[in-house]
C-alpha cells in the first residue's frame, strides 16, 4: 500500500501532512531521531518510528524502507538524492518537487556552501520560511496523495 514518509526532524509543516494524511486515509509514517508527537487528528494511519543513533540514521531507514509508489517529505538535499535514485517521488518543505535532472545542480550548491563556511566565508542561508511557502507545500502535498490514492483504488478494484 502506497505509504507517505515524513523526515520529521526540523519539519516547519507536520500539521499539514497530518491533515492530508488521515483526509485521504494514507499511511504515514513519521520518522525522527527522538520521539514526537502524533496528534489524534493524524488518524488510525500515522505512526512514529524513531530511529537512534548517527546523524542519518532516519535518512538511512527511511531510503531501506520506501518504495517506488511511496512518497518521501524532506528538507534533506541527500535524502532527497538517495530516494530519487530509487525512483521515488520526494517533495521539499517549501512546496517543490525534488527531480533526477534537477537533484545535482542542488547538491553542488549544498556542498559548495559547506566549502564556504569551512573556509570562515559568509553565505546565504535559505530565505525564511513563509505561508506563501506553506500553502504552496499544502497544495502540491495535497495534489500528490490524492493521485496516490487514486492509484490506491485502481489497485484495489483490480483484486
Amino acid at each position: 500500500m502506497p505509504t507517505i514518509y515524513l523526515d520529521a526532524d526540523a519539519c516547519p509543516v507536520k500539521e499539514q501532512v497530518y491533515r492530508v494524511a488521515a483526509r485521504y486515509e494514507m499511511p504515514l509514517i513519521v520518522v525522527a531521531n527522538s520521539s514526537l508527537r502524533i496528534p489524534e487528528m493524524a488518524g488510525l494511519h500515522a505512526r512514529m518510528m524513531v530511529v537512534p543513533g548517527a546523524m542519518d540514521a532516519a535518512d538511512d531507514w527511511i531510503v531501506e524502507q520506501v518504495g517506488r509508489e511511496d512518497l518521501v517529505l524532506t528538507a534533506d538535499i541527500l535524502l532527497a538524492q538517495r530516494t530519487l535514485e530509487n525512483g521515488v517521488r520526494t517533495l521539499d518543505f517549501r512546496g517543490n518537487e525534488f527531480s533526477p535532472t534537477r537533484i545535482g545542480d542542488a547538491v553542488a550548491a549544498r556542498d559548495m556552501a559547506a566549502m564556504m563556511r569551512s573556509m570562515g566565508l559568509p553565505t546565504d542561508g535559505p530565505a525564511p520560511f513563509s505561508q506563501k511557502d506553506r500553502g504552496k507545500f499544502a497544495s502540491l502535498l495535497d495534489n500528490a496523495v490524492s493521485k496516490m490514492d487514486r492509484m490506491r483504488q485502481r489497485q484495489e478494484e483490480l483484486r
